[in-house]
This record gives structure tokens, sequence and C-alpha cells, in this order.
């Protein structure tokens, strides 16, 4: 499902028009990317939740030349850690 996909998805279990459905999910995805970029987590309880994780510096070999390395550096990246509910909805229990 692409967004715009979604986006048509939402706007249907909602019973409104696309127009409200696509300023909620951009309103939601704002929300979490702030709260992210401060360091904050986001729980959406059943769903999961959002985080941030560092990651350290380490070599990384160049697959064509093999002998050189380059140096990824030291980073942030999100993480998603689904809830129970939703893990049971994926797995058919739900």
């Amino acid at each position: 499902m692409n967004k715009a996909e979604f986006i048509e998805k939402v706007g249907q279990l909602n019973d409104v028009s696309r127009a409200e459905a696509k300023r909620w999910i951009e309103g939601v995805t704002a929300a979490v990317t702030d709260a992210l970029s401060t360091g904050d987590q986001v729980r959406v309880m059943g769903f999961g939740t959002f985080s941030v994780v560092a990651r350290k510096a380490r070599p990384n070999p160049v697959p064509r030349v093999g002998e050189r390395t380059i140096v990824i550096p030291l980073g942030s990246r999100p993480k998603f850690k689904p809830g129970k509910h939703l893990k049971d909805a994926v797995n058919g229990r739900g």
C-alpha cells in the first residue's frame, strides 16, 4: 500500500474526504518525526513504539576492492517495535 492508497483507506474508514484524511496522515507523520528528532519515543498502545537508536561508527569493506574499507560514521536511526495487538492481527490471531 502506498501513501495515496493509505490516505484513501483512512478516508473510507473514517467517512471523511480524501483531503481531510491526507491532513490527518501528514499531521501524524509530522508529530512522530518531531518527537523522534528530539529524542522522544512515541508509544501507541496496541500498535507499537517508535524510538531512536544510536549506531556506533564501524568499518565496512568496499566490495569491489576487497582490502580497502570505509568507515561508516556514528549516527542514529528510527526504530519501530510492533505492539501485541498488531503482531496478533498480522499473525491471524486478532
